[in-house]
């Protein structure tokens, strides 16, 4: 083989070793582990309409701020700058989920207020129950972290659409598979991405099922020409 020939078989197999390697790298990337099945649903909790909330069909950032927001509300703040203004407007679906006591509506009303100075705030959803409504979906999630006296945690967890728990595989979170939303540097770091893997997730099955559903089509297209033609 003369060096003109190397060349361009060189030229022809590159781009194909470099496709390969990225599409795998790709593959990889695009999977958040389960770490929890079966997340309790949240229809007993009304938002401040009085209307129910979902997490089916959601893919959710799920969190607990208690009967005192006097501290928590920088959580809040903390989600919203580092989790909520980069990825609410990617997916229709995707919501921040707040889960209070009954009674604590004006703070709430408050803390809205606050919100709505800096962004768009539909996807944002605070919503209302019992003690023990509270207690039945944290316990759901299987974390080894507790519930402080006010039904409350500095923690926040993703839910996909299917109910499940995911969190990136990483030793640091132990059993807990949640955020510390009083960290900006865990948001920033570590949430915001495991999120953004789970949108790229969600967003890579579509364009599949797009092109298996034109696939469907352009068959039964083809099948009804062919039994018309005869």
């Amino acid at each position: 083989m003369n060096k003109k020939n190397i060349v361009l078989a060189l030229l022809f197999i590159c781009p194909i070793i470099i496709y390969l390697f990225f599409a795998t790298g790709v593959y990889n990337f695009s999977t958040l582990p389960i770490v929890s099945h079966n997340v309790s649903g949240v229809s007993a909790f009304n938002n401040l309409k009085g209307e129910p909330v979902y997490l089916k069909d959601k893919l959710t950032v799920l969190g607990f701020l208690g009967s005192d927001l006097t501290d928590r509300k920088i959580n809040v703040y903390n989600l919203h700058e580092e989790i909520y203004k980069g990825i609410h407007s990617s997916d229709e679906d995707f919501q921040m989920l707040m889960l209070l006591p009954h009674g604590t509506e004006q703070q709430v009303k408050q803390v809205i207020i606050e919100l709505s100075r800096y962004a768009e705030i539909d996807k944002w959803e605070f919503a209302f129950g019992t003690p023990k409504d509270i207690q039945t979906v944290f316990k759901s999630l299987n974390t080894t972290l507790p519930l402080d006296e006010n039904f409350g945690t500095d923690y926040v967890f993703i839910i996909d659409k299917e109910q499940n728990m995911r969190c990136a595989d990483d030793k640091d979170f132990n059993k807990i598979h949640g955020y510390d939303a009083t960290s900006v540097s865990v948001l920033h770091k570590k949430m915001d991405n495991d999120v953004t893997v789970l949108l790229f997730e969600y967003n890579a099955a579509l364009k599949s099922n797009y092109k298996i559903n034109r696939r469907n089509s352009f068959l039964k297209i083809n099948q009804t020409q062919t039994e018309d033609e005869k």
